[in-house]
Formats: structure tokens, sequence, C-alpha cells
């Protein structure tokens, strides 16, 4: 089995929904078509800081990562946010996330950032494995307030 990781293309705009829609419903959330539309172009935008690959195994779209850089105030260089991850269902165990996270890593020291973090439900056992392996828990809460 080969699993090849590139960045996110035009043409990838159907595989990458039908994954996007996966993440989505695991995380039992909604989005309209249009949000599909502008979270693709964002991340095909030079000028945004956004950026997704894609997770190939043996040429067929598996998975994909998005990630996003930005300014922190306790470094002097940018630090990496990996804001969404997702195997395909039939794709886990296989190294799939494993190998999406690394590649951001390349691609965050590789840009020079102070680091690369995180988040997930706190009930998603199994992916919180995996990241047991590669990184450390904060005790961190996250808040939230809708605007």
């Amino acid at each position: 089995m080969t699993i090849e990781i590139r960045p996110l293309a035009p043409q990838d705009r159907a595989d990458w929904g039908a994954l996007w829609e996966g993440y989505l419903t695991f995380y039992k959330t909604n989005l309209a078509p249009e949000i599909y539309d502008l979270t693709f172009s964002r991340l095909l935008d030079p000028v945004r800081p956004q950026w997704g690959l894609v997770a190939l195994i043996e040429g067929r779209p598996m998975g994909l990562v998005h990630y996003i850089f930005h300014a922190h105030n306790w470094h002097d260089a940018d630090i990496c946010y990996l804001q969404d991850l997702y195997a395909a269902p039939e794709a886990r165990g296989t190294g799939l996330g494993r190998a999406l996270i690394e590649a951001v890593r390349e691609k965050a020291q590789a840009a020079g950032s102070s680091g690369l973090y995180w988040m997930t439900q706190e009930g998603n056992a199994t992916a919180r494995q995996l990241y047991d392996r590669l990184a450390e828990k904060t005790d961190f809460i996250k808040y939230r307030m809708d605007l």
C-alpha cells in the first residue's frame, strides 16, 4: 500500500467534497453548499495563510488535512494550527492519519513555524491514541462564544 500526500488542486473539488462531508458527518455538523465552495476556494487561494493536503492510497483520495499559519504572541515566528484531519473509514489504521500530520509538520518546519498544534473532541478515542503518540496533550480548555 502506497500513501501519497500532495497539495489540494482545483481538480480535487469533488473528491475533497466527499471527504469533507465525511469529516463533517463525524462531527455531526451540516454546512450549506456555499460554505463547501468557500472553504475549498480558501484552501486554494495563495494569498491566504490556509492550506490543504489530500492523501491518496493507490491513487484514490482517502484523507485530507487543512492547516493555518498565524501569529503567536509568545513566539517570534508564526505557529501552525492543524484545523481539520480526516481519514475515510476504510483507510483508518493504515498510517494515513500519521502521514497527514507528519506532512503538515514538514510544511510547518519549512515555513519556520514555532510549533504545530491541533484539537479534537475528548471522546475521539481512536484519534487520540495516535495523537498521544505524536504530541503532548495540553491542559488547555477551549471556550467558544457565538456572535
